[in-house]
């Protein structure tokens, strides 16, 4: 058995396992998918939607690596690498800003009190499916529809997972997002592959949305906000010259909900 201390932490309702592997070596691999599913799982865990480890890097001021809740290493978490940032600066290994690697390339970001914005890849494409559909990649992959009928009032699992398991997405997954656009604002509800689950937020389908949205000509303002389950985020972009969106920032709160240890074998 081996005693691991954690820290549990929470971007707009997205809540994760944040494991400090910078003040001393952690060993991934005691983090095997069935551990990571356990200490994740709700009732019987410490309950998440995925566990982060920051790891030393010779590069960058640390590297994030992300699970979901099911156990494997996963796709970009916006709402993760948020929490990383502050995690970092509340450690004291950065201050004010900060630059990490994730699984998809370099980000950075800015922490200001529990204010902290993410710097996300650049997207140059967003793929028209229908009048009502659009696809992402923000390093994540999103489906996105958007609607005219109260997202508030759908059963947005049973929705979701008609997309998320079709046989277009079934194999490598997608995560599917529904928005509607409110007078120049998003609101928006998510379920996320790998967590199986809606989530209270969903960074990269934060992003996904907004680009989405842009694309289909419902929204002008280069700086949106988006109203999710767990609270307010806002996204900013510039159009590239490729008809792209570059200098991409995902902003909200971020908290540290309380320390403890578990040990794992």
């Amino acid at each position: 058995m081996t005693k691991i201390d954690f820290i549990k932490y929470q971007g707009t309702g997205n809540d994760f396992i944040m494991i400090d592997g910078l003040s001393a070596p952690v060993d991934p691999l005691l983090f095997s998918p069935a551990v990571v599913e356990k200490l994740c799982a709700r009732h019987m865990g410490i309950g998440a939607d995925g566990l982060i480890i920051l790891l030393s890097s010779r590069t960058d001021d640390y590297e994030m690596v992300y699970y979901n809740s099911d156990g494997h290493v996963a796709s970009m978490c916006g709402n993760g690498g948020r929490c990383s940032l502050h995690l970092a600066a509340s450690l004291g290994y950065v201050k004010g800003k900060a630059s990490f690697m994730a699984i998809d390339g370099l980000h950075e970001g800015t922490i200001i009190g529990n204010m902290v914005s993410l710097k996300m890849q650049d997207v140059h494409e967003v793929i028209r499916i229908s009048d009502e559909a659009f696809f992402v990649d923000t390093g994540s992959p999103h489906y996105v529809c958007l609607m005219e009928t109260d997202i508030a009032d759908m059963d947005i699992i049973t929705e979701a997972r008609a997309i998320r398991y079709n046989k277009q997405y079934a194999e490598e997954g997608t995560n599917v997002n529904f928005v509607n656009v409110i007078s120049d604002k998003l609101k928006a509800r998510t379920y996320e592959r790998g967590v199986e689950a809606e989530t209270l937020s969903c960074g990269t389908g934060a992003v996904a949305v907004v680009l989405a949205s842009r694309s289909a000509n419902l929204i002008a303002s280069d700086k949106i906000g988006i109203t999710t389950l767990g609270g307010e985020l806002t996204v900013s972009y510039e159009i590239a010259k490729d008809g792209g969106y570059t200098n991409i920032w995902l902003a909200g709160p971020v908290s540290e909900v309380y320390r403890g240890s578990v040990m794992i074998s």
